[in-house]
């Protein structure tokens, strides 16, 4: 059943990292080069990265980068401290998101780009997120989401996990890129989520926003090939936001707010 699609990915995968271990640090630095080549995907972080800044509330104090990877977000914001659960070349800080070497109420923010769902443990992470951010302080993701259109790309075409239907939230532990389950921001913010504001009365979820249903799937990711040159990233993202009523069916991704409120 899925033979086909296989050979889809096999026939677009990125030639750098073709039958790399995704678990390497080596795969992680490679995508580095893939995200900065792709005129098409950098467009794509940049454009995620401001509005990741613009959503951090104002103030003096650092903003912790959890899972930094291959990113480069640190051109966005200033005193960001880069991590991630690996030794790669960048990275200020290497950390398990369920325990943070911070004090109590010393971070303005936490921001994350796709690396809630690979966190086999949220329970810590969130809070141990809490005892580190000021009051009033805020974590910003962008994570992958459920819609009749991703469940499609997310089960047939993408390598990671994908399960909307169990009724954890954790996983167990694994390699750090390998271990995910993709549908996991949408179980705790949506189908979970007065369960989640009964166990963290501290957070509140304050923004939800659904998009990109087309642009990233189009660019290739880090994964695979260059499918569209960069030139026609913005025609791309001017459909895209067309698109928006109807974003409960075909959106890839939202950006989520939580804002410390105790």
């Amino acid at each position: 059943m899925h033979q086909a699609p296989e050979m889809i990915k096999e026939l677009l995968a990125h030639p750098l990292t073709r039958h790399q271990d995704i678990d390497a640090p080596r795969c992680t630095e490679l995508r580095r080069i893939i995200i900065q080549e792709k005129g098409f995907l950098r467009q794509i972080y940049t454009g995620w990265y401001e509005s990741v800044k613009m959503l951090l509330p104002c103030g003096e104090g650092p903003v912790l980068e959890l899972g930094s990877g291959s990113g480069f977000l640190k051109d966005f914001i200033y005193d960001l401290i880069t991590s991630d659960i690996s030794r790669i070349k960048g990275i200020d800080v290497v950390l398990d998101g369920k325990d943070l070497p911070f004090k109590e109420n010393s971070l303005k923010g936490i921001v994350m780009i796709d690396v809630l769902h690979h966190l086999p443990d949220v329970v810590s992470f969130f809070s141990e997120s809490l005892r580190c951010i000021k009051p009033k302080g805020a974590m910003v993701m962008i994570e992958p989401w459920v819609t009749r259109w991703s469940t499609f790309v997310y089960r047939y075409l993408h390598h990671e996990s994908y399960h909307p239907e169990t009724s954890r939230w954790d996983f167990e532990e694994g390699g750090p890129l390998s271990q995910a389950n993709q549908a996991l921001p949408w179980i705790i913010f949506s189908r979970d989520r007065k369960e989640f504001q009964r166990r963290f009365p501290g957070w509140r979820l304050k923004q939800l926003i659904l998009h990109s249903p087309f642009c990233y799937f189009l660019s290739g990711g880090v994964s695979l090939r260059n499918i569209l040159p960069g030139c026609l990233f913005k025609t791309c993202h001017q459909i895209e936001t067309l698109l928006t009523p109807w974003m409960n069916s075909l959106a890839m991704f939202a950006t989520i707010v939580l804002v410390r409120v105790r």
